[in-house]
C-alpha cells in the first residue's frame, strides 16, 4: 500500500497530466499542487519519468492481478484499454512525449502476460514446448502491441475493445491449433 504522501504525488500528476503534456509538467508543478517540498518528491521519486514508470508499473501488476484466471486473452487486453480510455489524455500526453519508451514496456509488459496466461492454459495436451509457447507469446504480443501504438497514432479516435472482441472471434482457436501444429514431427 503506498503512502498517502507518495499517493498525493501520483494524484497531483495525474491531474497535471490531464492538463498538460509531459514534458511541461515539473516538479515544482507536481510539488506546488500537492503541498509537498522538492525533498519530499524525491523521496519517493528520482525523476518524473520514474514517477511514470511506477504509476503504469502498478497499473500492469493491477491488470495482472485481477485477471490470473482467463478465459480468454481478451479479458486482459480489454482491461488495459479500460486504463487508457479512462486516462485518455494522460496517455496520450505519455505517448506523445519522450518517455514514450516507458509507456511501450507497459504495453509489452501487458501483453506478453496476458498472452503468457492464455497460452500456459491452453496448451495443455498439445505436446509443444516451452520453445514453441514462447515463440507464440512473442508473436502475439507484437501483434497487439503493435495495433495499441497504432491506435495511439492514430489519435484513439475509436473504442478498441470492439476491436480487441473483433479480433477475439476471428483468431478463436488460432493459439490452440497454433500450438498443435508446431508440436507435429518434422516441424
Amino acid at each position: 500500500m503506498p503512502s498517502f504522501t507518495k499517493k498525493a504525488i501520483v494524484d497531483s500528476f495525474l491531474k497535471l497530466l490531464r492538463e498538460k503534456q509531459l514534458d511541461k509538467i515539473t516538479i515544482k508543478d507536481i510539488v506546488e499542487d500537492c503541498g509537498i517540498n522538492r525533498n519530499t518528491f524525491y523521496y519517493h521519486f528520482d525523476d518524473i519519468p520514474a514517477l511514470v514508470e511506477d504509476i503504469l508499473k502498478a497499473e500492469t501488476e493491477r491488470v495482472i492481478s485481477e485477471h490470473q484466471d482467463m478465459e480468454s486473452w481478451e479479458e486482459g487486453f480489454i482491461a488495459a484499454a479500460d486504463f487508457a480510455l479512462d486516462n485518455k489524455k494522460s496517455v496520450y500526453h505519455i505517448y506523445n512525449s519522450v518517455n514514450r519508451e516507458i509507456f511501450e514496456q507497459y504495453l509489452n509488459n501487458i501483453s506478453r502476460d496476458v498472452m503468457k496466461r492464455f497460452v500456459e492454459q491452453v496448451s495443455e495436451g498439445t505436446g509443444a514446448s516451452e520453445e514453441d509457447k514462447a515463440l507464440i507469446v512473442e508473436f502475439y504480443k507484437a501483434a497487439l502491441t503493435g495495433m495499441v501504438l497504432d491506435w495511439l497514432g492514430a489519435g484513439m479516435q475509436y473504442d478498441p475493445r470492439q476491436v480487441i472482441r473483433r479480433l477475439g472471434r476471428m483468431l478463436e482457436g488460432e493459439i490452440e491449433a497454433a500450438l498443435r501444429r508446431i508440436s507435429r514431427p518434422g516441424i
